[in-house]
């Protein structure tokens, strides 16, 4: 196996990965793992640096998961950065880059894996209803990808704040050894969430995409004001309206353990904004919990 980045070792097997992270816990250091579809940026750097600070050896997956596109023309046009990819990882102190092959992963691809990892209810509603088979596809590839790794931490950012409630909802239904972290969103100074998908927007799409941190803004605004979830979903839903380049999938006031709508909320229940729309070709996604402002 041969670095090819002057800051973190890379290799693409399974096997080898095992090796080396068994060989790191008997040694009783900690293992740290960031899973990433890869085209990183600076809010994958944050949830690297996160890892470093608090384990010992801090792995990171480039790995663009077919099975969680429903249309085969985003998985084509995905990002693939590699090479900038390893690069970020390295500078952030990852120690390990895992890079596997699609059949690495799925040894029988193209035929799918016969054991399917499906989340009931938390995968059917808001993206998932947009995005019918997604999360399947996300559950499955984080289970294979965790059960790679062994025992760890793993770190996902809040800004796909759905993604992070099925994780850690598998995380505890299937008992696997491993301690799920979430990080707080990395925005741009306008206060657009980072995303991989922010380099798919034009000029004029850039700009009119920071509309869903102002609608955000805005519902956190009327929830704290005492409004009710009407109130705050009828808020955040008007300010994505007044963007003429962008199109309103939902706004909506949740309970942020499982997702459903806040229908009463209580000073000790934690609530979450949740708010998608379409700018442009591209869809974005976005939240906020009212209470913090983050």
């Amino acid at each position: 196996m041969t670095p090819t980045s002057t800051f973190a070792v890379v290799t693409g097997t399974v096997a080898d990965l095992g090796y080396r992270l068994d060989a790191e816990r008997r040694a009783g250091r900690s293992v740290g793992v960031v899973l990433t579809m890869g085209a990183l940026h600076d809010g994958h750097a944050s949830l690297i640096g996160r890892a470093v600070a608090e384990c010992d050896v801090v792995v990171v997956s480039v790995f663009v998961n077919p099975t969680q596109f429903a249309d085969p023309g985003d998985l084509t046009n995905y990002p693939r950065t590699l090479e900038s990819d390893l690069e970020v990882a390295g500078r952030a102190g990852a120690d390990l880059v895992f890079v596997p092959s699609v059949t690495e992963v799925y040894p029988d691809w193209p035929v799918p894996a016969a054991t399917q990892v499906r989340v009931s209810a938390l995968a059917d509603r808001w993206e998932g209803r947009s995005r019918p088979g997604h999360f399947d596809g996300v559950a499955t590839v984080v289970v294979k990808l965790l059960a790679m790794a062994g025992r760890c931490r793993t770190y996902f950012g809040e800004k796909d704040f759905q993604q992070l409630a099925i994780v850690r909802r598998v995380v505890r239904d299937l008992s696997l050894p491993v301690e799920v972290v979430g990080c707080p969103t990395v925005r741009e100074p306008d206060g657009l969430a980072m995303s991989s998908r922010n380099q798919r927007l034009s000029p004029a799409e850039r700009s009119a995409a920071v509309c869903l941190s102002r609608a955000l803004a805005a519902g956190a605004a009327a929830f704290i004001a005492g409004g009710d979830r009407a109130a705050v979903e009828a808020t955040m839903a008007g300010v994505v309206a007044d963007e003429r380049l962008a199109t309103l999938d939902y706004a909506v006031l949740v309970d942020a353990d499982d997702l459903e709508p806040a229908e009463s909320v209580t000073p000790d229940r934690p609530v979450r904004l949740l708010v998608a729309a379409r700018v442009g070709p591209v869809r974005l996604i976005d939240n906020l919990d009212p209470r913090a402002g983050r």
